[in-house]
């Protein structure tokens, strides 16, 4: 698992194109509850039917039904948990990597509603594991039910090109294979380290699940802009992963 992690990081490294303005405002305002939506730069498919949801905050997301599943089509970015608790904001990397309760942050601690509206933010395993993190009537995928997904779409091997959005608009380059023909449209919204570093993103997307590995990692799921795999790794309970919720 740690390979693929720095795997991400050794491209990151070497192309350092991505979110060259995430340590500036964009010049839109700093996020605060619903001042994100109809911000996003997403590319869904336009041949899907589409439902919304609604979060705790005000925070509205489109949402698809694939097979027995309804799911966000777009990454959560709730600030508080369904019972209003606010969730901390966690930008430093020292008191990041030492957490054991529920934190978030956006990618490279960016101030800017378009791409906290398009990638989500980020969380850690702990927030999660509250099981109050998506609105009332949804909730944080097991691993089972990730596995669900890639089983109805034909197997981890092929699932991921049919979830990612298509062309290169947020994946860098390559995805040539990407149809979203799901509507579910996975973005490459990178993740936060076991060393509170920001890696990712543009290249890979991390999602959680809510089941254990063991006390300290967690499964979840990584797609790549190379290639169509949806695979299933466990690491740190730290990391910050983008979040999709599904209806009860």
């Amino acid at each position: 698992m740690r390979k693929n992690l720095l795997k991400t990081s050794v491209l990151i490294a070497s192309m350092a194109l991505v979110l060259g303005s995430c340590n500036k405002n964009d010049g839109d305002d700093p996020p605060s509850g619903n001042a994100t939506n109809g911000k996003t730069t997403a590319v869904f498919n336009s041949s899907v039917t589409y439902g919304t949801m609604t979060d705790q905050v005000g925070n509205v997301y489109k949402t698809v039904t694939i097979g027995t599943q309804t799911w966000m089509a777009e990454n959560l970015r709730t600030t508080k948990y369904n019972d209003g608790t606010a969730i901390p904001n966690v930008t430093d990397f020292g008191e990041w990597w030492r957490l054991t309760t529920g934190a978030f942050c956006n990618y490279n601690n960016a101030a800017s509603n378009v791409l906290t509206a398009t990638y989500g933010r980020l969380y850690n395993w702990y927030a999660v594991n509250t099981d109050r993190l998506c609105p009332t009537g949804w909730h944080v995928p097991t691993d089972a039910e990730w596995t669900t997904l890639s089983t109805y779409l034909g197997g981890e091997s092929v699932a991921g090109d049919k979830l990612k959005e298509t062309g290169n608009t947020h994946w860098t380059h390559f995805n040539t294979g990407a149809t979203n023909e799901t509507g579910f449209t996975a973005l490459p919204g990178g993740y936060r380290d076991d060393n509170a570093t920001f890696s990712g993103t543009g290249l890979s997307g991390f999602w959680w699940s809510t089941t254990e590995f063991d006390a300290d990692y967690a499964w979840y799921r990584v797609m790549f802009y190379e290639n169509s795999d949806v695979v299933r790794p466990n690491f740190d309970k730290v990391l910050g992963l983008s979040v999709r919720c599904v209806r009860d």
